[in-house]
């Protein structure tokens, strides 16, 4: 089990934006954090009001953002679109080659998780999809996913059939069983939570489990919002 408290990860910083990364990232590397099972980015993002990133290229990669306040747009060279906010996920499968651009569609900052993950193919048809989510149940959702056993309720397939993202709300003091696999990144991206053999949580905290699970994760007072990436 390692800890990764929200302090400790390298910051991008521009007048426009403030990057977290969870793993080596442009120009913060370090050899012994290069990512985690197919993790290979975990970005926290705050963009400024009417900026974003400008268009450029990504291949190989799916690309999942998960958005906590605001609205980000987005726009391909393979002529998809689309606005993502709160109750929505987004996954972008670069695949052979593909362009884009995202920003801030409104009037306050964005803040958003966005999360690069290795597929299981390379040189696939790039493509981009973006569903609903519903976080009522207070259970862990697969939101994107190409693990066997979430094909039947997962909100987007992931090109990775090793890999799943399930995104839990939680109420106060409410608890979720995390899933047994061979890795496990938890990260706290809104609230406080306990989780059993580890201890407290914050927000933007992550736990990274190799060969466990089956812990029971609690929220705090005020609840919280959990990132669970399972991977085998």
């Amino acid at each position: 089990m390692e800890i990764q408290r929200a302090d400790e990860r390298f910051v991008t910083s521009e007048s426009w934006l403030e990057s977290r990364h969870s793993f080596s990232f442009g120009p913060y590397y370090d050899p012994a954090n290069v990512g985690f099972g197919f993790l290979v980015a975990h970005n926290d993002d705050l963009v400024a009001p009417g900026t974003g990133f400008e268009t450029h290229p990504h291949q190989d990669l799916e690309i999942v953002t998960w958005v906590l306040r605001g609205a980000l747009a987005h726009r391909d060279s393979e002529g998809h679109s689309g606005v993502v906010h709160p109750g929505l996920v987004q996954r972008m499968s670069a695949g052979s080659g593909i362009r884009h651009s995202e920003w801030n569609d409104g009037a306050d900052p964005i803040h958003y998780i966005q999360m690069w993950v290795r597929p299981d193919q390379f040189d696939l048809t790039p493509s981009y999809a973006q569903a609903p989510v519903d976080l009522t149940t207070g259970e862990l959702v697969p939101v994107v996913s190409g693990l066997p056993k979430h094909a039947a309720g997962t909100a987007i397939r992931l090109h990775q059939q090793s890999a799943g993202l399930s995104v839990a709300r939680l109420a106060p003091r409410q608890d979720v069983l995390l899933p047994e696999a061979p890795y496990l990144h938890v990260f706290v991206a809104d609230g406080t939570a306990s989780l059993e053999g580890v201890g407290d949580l914050g927000t933007a905290d992550a736990a990274r489990l190799t060969d466990t699970g089956g812990q029971r994760l609690t929220a705090g007072p005020a609840g919280a919002e959990v990132l669970v990436w399972e991977m085998y």
